[in-house]
């Protein structure tokens, strides 16, 4: 009678299709995305290095009075480029969304199914100046094909700066949450425990 652990396979560790990174902070990224995320790294599109890329489909059915009778399908597509860089600027930013505007018509297939497709472009770096934050806080765009009947596709910006942890992000960028590394439960977790022995060590004085 033989004894041994069976194999794992990626079905039973999912982060065995998730690439490592070299950059640890976008390593630990990956680990918060990785269950809603298909990513990749080192991606090049239209000229433009990203570190991580992340695909995320969403598809939406209405039925009519039984489960197997559905109609007015809809699929929803996130497309999440993120790139490390020296310094931040405007102008950066700026190309990222000129970028969103020229893939836009390359990545989605305008019919009745698009409901939305999002691109969400980021930017990790050292700070965040105030006119970067400025811009990137205000910017929103969103553009109907079709005069709607084709679905829409919107592109949000957001910007990182780990060592101070600081971030900004357009209205509604709800990934920026997970680049918020310092917002994470186990540092709260830990913040609560020193405040809780400093009260104690301040009653016994």
């Amino acid at each position: 009678m033989g004894s041994g652990n069976p194999q794992e396979t990626s079905e039973d560790d999912p982060l065995a299709t998730v690439p490592d990174w070299d950059d640890e902070y976008v390593d630990r990224v990956s680990d918060r995305l990785l269950h809603n995320y298909d990513m990749e790294r080192d991606r090049t599109v239209q000229g433009h290095q990203f570190t991580l890329y992340g695909r995320l489909s969403i598809e939406r059915r209405k039925q009519f009075l039984h489960p197997s009778v559905t109609y007015g399908d809809h699929e929803t597509t996130e497309h999440l480029l993120v790139q490390r860089l020296d310094s931040v600027s405007v102008g950066d930013m700026e190309r990222l969304s000129g970028l969103g505007e020229t893939v836009s018509k390359e990545w989605i297939n305008p019919d009745e199914e698009h409901f939305g497709t999002e691109f969400v472009f980021g930017v990790v770096a050292p700070e965040i100046p105030a006119d970067v934050r400025q811009f990137v806080s205000s910017f929103e765009s969103r553009t109907l094909l079709k005069y709607g009947y084709h679905g829409h596709y919107s592109i949000r910006l957001f910007a990182v700066a780990p060592d101070r942890e600081a971030s900004v992000a357009s209205p509604n960028t709800d990934v920026v949450r997970a680049f918020r590394l310092w917002d994470d439960g186990e540092r709260e977790e830990r913040r609560g425990l020193l405040e809780r022995v400093r009260a104690a060590f301040s009653r016994r004085r």
